[in-house]
């Protein structure tokens, strides 16, 4: 059975050291911070709004032989859009959530 180890809580010595932090993680395990993944998803809706720009515009032009890459793109753009939202709304709610904890 594996022994499972509680990483104990750091203190700051101010507010200052929040964004130092560049992973979070449990024990070995680290993943990436909830700022870098925002950051991902920020970037992921700016290239694939670009893509889809351009797939339109070589569509328009003549172009593009195959048509069916501009519905492709307009798929993958708004799916980056809906992920993005939904961070955005998951963000929210835990930010409303740890409001709401009385100490």
């Amino acid at each position: 059975m594996e022994q499972m180890f509680i990483t104990p809580i750091r203190t700051l010595d101010s507010i200052a050291d929040l964004g130092t932090a560049k992973k979070v993680g449990s024990g070995q395990n680290a993943g990436p911070a909830f700022q870098d993944i925002f950051k991902e998803a920020v970037e992921n809706v700016k290239t694939t709004e670009s893509d889809l720009s351009r797939q339109q515009y070589l569509l328009s032009t003549g172009q593009i032989d195959d048509a069916h890459t501009v519905p492709a793109a307009a798929a993958k753009a708004q799916l980056s859009v809906e992920l993005l939202s939904a961070l955005r709304n998951k963000a929210l709610e835990a930010y409303t959530e740890i409001i709401r904890i009385s100490i």
